[in-house]
C-alpha cells in the first residue's frame, strides 16, 4: 500500500481507506478510515479532524520525508533529510535532486510557488468587500472590548454607598 497522506505535525506514512457516514453514536459524522503504514494498523477519525491534521502527499513531495524536510528515519527533526536535503521537496519527476544546479531547480520552484500563493491572498486582501468586512470586523471588536471595560468599570469597586462606583446615571 502506497502513502496518501501524513500527519502534519508528526509526520508519518498514511493510506486513505475509505470514508463512511457514521451510525450508531456517530450518525451525522463523516468518519475517514487510514492505515498507518509504519505501525501497519488501521484507524478511524472524524472527517474534520481528519482535514485539520493530515495532508495529501503532493507528487514533488519527498518520498524520505514525506514533505517535512527533517530526518523521519532516525526519527531526528533537527537533522535535515538526506533525500531532499531538509526542502521537502524533490524535482518533478519524482527523483530525488543529485548535483547543486538540480536542488536550486527545487528551490527556485518552492519559491515560485510560495510567491504565487502570496500574490493570490494579496490580491484577496485588496477587495474591496473583503477590507470593508474586516474594517466592520475591527470596529466590532473594538466596540465589544470598550464595552467590556465599561461594564467591568462599573461593577468593580469604587468610594460610593456599597461600594459601588459614582456614575451619574
Amino acid at each position: 500500500m502506497t502513502p496518501t497522506h501524513t500527519h502534519r505535525e508528526r509526520g508519518g506514512r498514511y493510506a486513505l481507506v475509505a470514508k463512511h457516514a457514521g451510525g450508531g453514536a456517530l450518525t451525522g459524522q463523516h468518519l475517514v478510515i487510514y492505515h498507518d503504514l509504519e505501525k501497519d494498523v488501521q484507524s478511524a477519525t472524524t472527517n474534520d479532524d481528519w482535514r485539520q491534521h493530515w495532508r495529501a502527499i503532493a507528487p514533488d513531495d519527498c518520498t524520505v520525508c514525506q514533505g517535512s524536510g527533517t530526518d523521519q528515519i532516525k526519527s531526528n527533526k533537527t537533522n535535515p533529510c538526506g533525500g531532499c536535503y531538509g526542502l521537502g521537496k524533490v524535482r518533478t519527476n519524482g527523483e530525488r535532486p543529485t548535483d547543486l544546479w538540480q536542488l536550486a531547480d527545487v528551490a527556485a520552484g518552492i519559491i515560485a510557488k510560495r510567491t504565487a500563493e502570496r500574490d493570490h491572498a494579496q490580491r484577496q486582501i485588496a477587495d474591496p468587500e473583503i477590507q470593508a468586512f474586516v474594517q466592520n470586523l475591527r470596529q466590532q471588536r473594538i466596540d465589544d472590548s470598550i464595552g467590556r471595560q465599561e461594564q467591568e468599570w462599573r461593577a468593580g469597586r469604587g468610594f460610593g454607598p456599597g461600594g459601588q462606583r459614582h456614575t451619574g446615571d
